[in-house]
């Protein structure tokens, strides 16, 4: 892939972040989620759902015998508290957090079999019986959990305590699977390590880990079907036994790069796609990062949702068909949303196209944190874009969605995962090779790198999401030449002034980024300005549930309806096409959001008898508010809508 640079991103150490919005959020992570995630692991979060986690890893530690709590994949809960405390320490240093992130990595290192095996289900359960469910049992998917926590962990510390228990896991993999005679030919039936193997490729140099990366990717689907044989041997069948799932739940009907379209469980298959990125950047393969750009415009294009979300059906968790995009019966799991933003950003170091930041933005303001609340101590498992309480309790079909988030889960994948993303932002903010810097995300802050031996210090300002008006101020020691790039939001739709040291700069964008490359001199300032207002969006038509329906976005930020504003009975709001809307920042108002009002109106007709032969009537005009999604559920329960009837007079 030598026609591609190479990019990494600005370490987390280097770069301080003020930006309101996401500050806020990296602050209550630390603050909060972090202190009470770890009270939950260690079950002591009364009322909450037990994790059994910690107690599970110091059983295993002091080789006691007993049952294993929870799911198979319990393990990994730890390892991603575990990465959200390292990246959370690279920028708010915190001796007693420090402390139990130390305690944390003991711990595991003390659970570590001799020959490097680590996984507590089978280490409590039946040693004899581990590698022999590779297709249910997530061995390697948590595996792929601690080599990412210890990554992380040797970024911010320097100190290779935990990395080591990563290599020697890792080395112990390799000396079980892969393709050589002796070893089995499998791969994970939940993708995760291929994008750890990765990472730990970077970090140590070492051949091994790519090339394992690269052997579970490519192995997968193969004939003869691994999963087939582990089935027929040991009798471990499908959980959804139903539908077109089966093999295809796991991506593993046919190889990968026989796969045309996203397919079964949609975590899976995005942390698939992430560690398929990653192992074509190091390995510069084109093929494969050219067929990864077949899927992800598959799925980016006919199966997400206006808020950055993936996988709309309940049943497997999964993909079904281009433009099946229900509202309220949507699954669009937090970690979904959050394994495509990982997808985005890897295939964001290999091309940096606009449409991958524009994705990756999409999730990280809309469909993911709306799966934490304001306090950070409640949980989204499912992020729907419509909700009715009544539904959610006596429906069936939507038993899943949830009209106030949870304390905590049984399956708690989301929440710690939704922490080490937040934690990590600056990951996805920029990144740079070695001549350019690539602005992704507008977080104000200040900005760290070196170009050639000189450091280049960026301060960007402003007050991203709500407000567009950005200034870019560039400080080299002295002057040094660098291509700094800007990228251009897809929803400013080319709309856009850019000036330098007051100077209209006329360049036109690429592929979604402006490109500045010119000798910096210390105090050089670029003013960006990207006119945000609320924007009337209507889904493909093949969208049926949003057909006749508008939503509305401004910047980034996809607003809703909710009944706290504007009554129940949200299915019967009409939104005219001539509605003009006015803006209002309300700092008191959900942590202090940008409300739009409008005027709207609701259909009025037959309430008594169920049909009728009378036309239903436009009822009179009244006034609309309009919340962040993210935002929404944090005022107790009520109803809430995303897509509402489009009328014009």
């Amino acid at each position: 892939m030598e026609k591609k640079n190479f990019a990494f991103p600005v370490d987390g150490q280097s770069c301080r972040v003020t930006d309101r919005f996401y500050a806020r959020l990296r602050e209550l992570v630390r603050e909060k989620v972090i202190p009470y995630q770890w009270e939950a692991l260690n079950d002591r979060v009364e009322g909450a759902e037990p994790s059994g986690c910690i107690a599970n890893m110091r059983a295993a530690a002091e080789n006691q015998t007993g049952e294993h709590y929870g799911f198979e994949f319990q393990d990994s809960d730890l390892y991603k508290w575990m990465e959200a405390a390292a990246f959370s320490l690279m920028w708010a240093p915190n001796e007693a957090l420090e402390r139990e992130l130390e305690e944390a990595v003991s711990l595991v290192a003390g659970a570590q079999r001799e020959d490097g095996y680590l996984d507590t289900y089978y280490i409590l359960g039946d040693l004899s019986r581990r590698w022999t469910s590779l297709k249910d049992n997530h061995e390697l998917y948590c595996a792929g959990h601690l080599i990412e926590a210890a990554v992380a962990h040797f970024r911010a510390t320097g100190r290779r305590s935990f990395l080591d228990v990563a290599e020697k896991l890792a080395a112990h993999i390799d000396s079980v699977l892969g393709p050589e005679e002796g070893k089995l030919h499998g791969y994970p039936g939940h993708e995760e390590i291929e994008l750890a193997l990765c990472k730990l490729y970077e970090v140590t140099g070492k051949e091994q880990y790519l090339r394992l990366a690269r052997y579970f990717l490519f192995e997968r689907g193969k004939e003869p079907l691994y999963f087939r044989e582990e089935t027929e041997r040991e009798g471990n069948g499908f959980y959804w036994k139903n539908g077109p799932l089966q093999y295809a739940y796991y991506q593993a009907h046919k190889p990968l790069l026989e796969q045309r379209e996203p397919v079964g469980h949609a975590v899976r298959a995005n942390y698939l796609y992430a560690g398929a990125a990653a192992a074509a950047r190091c390995a510069k393969d084109e093929k494969l990062y050219e067929h990864l750009r077949g899927l992800w415009r598959e799925m980016t294009e006919k199966q997400m949702y206006l808020t950055g979300q993936v996988g709309s059906s309940e049943y497997g968790e999964a993909f079904t068909f281009p433009y099946d995009l229900p509202n309220d019966t949507a699954y669009a799991e937090t970690c979904a949303g959050l394994a495509l933003a990982f997808f985005a950003n890897q295939m964001l170091k290999i091309e940096r196209r606009g449409e991958y930041a524009d994705v990756m933005e999409r999730v990280l303001y809309n469909g993911a944190i709306s799966g934490m609340d304001l306090s950070g101590t409640a949980f989204f498992y499912v992020n729907p874009l419509e909700v009715l309480p009544e539904a959610c309790r006596k429906d069936q079909r939507k038993a899943h969605v949830k009209p106030v988030r949870q304390k905590w889960f049984g399956c708690a994948c989301c929440p710690p995962n939704l922490a080490r993303t937040i934690a990590s932002i600056t990951d996805y903010a920029v990144s740079r090779t070695e001549t350019e810097l690539f602005q992704h995300l507008y977080l104000a802050g200040e900005y760290f790198c070196t170009f050639g031996e000189t450091p280049v210090r960026v301060l960007l300002q402003g007050n991203y999401p709500w407000e567009g008006e950005l200034q870019m101020k560039v400080e080299p020691e002295v002057p040094v030449c660098f291509t700094y790039a800007l990228r251009i939001p897809g929803w400013c739709e080319g709309k856009y002034t850019l000036k330098l040291n007051g100077e209209a700069v006329e360049q036109q964008a690429v592929n979604g980024y402006v490109y500045l490359s010119r000798e910096w001199k210390p105090g050089d300032i670029l003013e960006l300005s990207l006119p945000m207002e609320a924007k009337r969006i209507w889904a493909n038509q093949q969208v049926r549930e949003d057909a006749g329906r508008v939503a509305i976005q401004r910047g980034p930020l996809v607003y809703c309806l909710e009944e706290a504003d504007n009554g129940g009975e949200l299915h019967r709001v009409l939104l005219p096409r001539d509605s003009a809307f006015t803006e209002e920042f309300c700092p008191e108002l959900l942590g202090g959001v940008m409300v739009l009002r409008c005027a709207g109106c609701m259909v009025e007709g037959e309430r008594e008898r169920l049909y009728t032969t009378r036309p239903p009537e436009t009822g009179a005009e009244r006034e609309l508010l309009w919340i962040p999604y993210y935002a929404w559920a944090n005022r107790g329960e009520g109803e809430m809508m995303v897509w509402v009837r489009d009328v014009s007079f």
